[in-house]
């Protein structure tokens, strides 16, 4: 049963979910990641943001949004391409 959750867990990734952002989608992807509402999120990352002052919230917002990968509308992660 365990091995089970597990692999369950595993199989999860975490990704900007760009249909449902506001922003860039970090706080709507862990809503999705951990199955919960995205404004639960955002009253969470506004709370964080009123109690530590702006600046370590949006660092916090910032690296995650450079971190986490997108994805498309069809559910597949989307390959950045570098031009010259």
């Amino acid at each position: 049963m365990l091995d089970f959750v597990i692999l369950a867990v595993m199989k999860r990734k975490l990704k900007r979910d760009e249909e449902q952002a506001i922003v860039a989608g970090v706080l709507a992807g862990m809503a999705n990641y951990f199955n919960q509402d995205p404004a639960l999120f955002r009253i969470a990352a506004i709370t964080l943001l009123i109690l530590t002052g702006i600046f370590p919230g949006l660092l916090l917002y910032l690296g995650a949004w450079f971190v986490m990968p997108r994805h498309k509308a069809d559910g597949q992660q989307v390959d950045y391409e570098v031009s010259e």
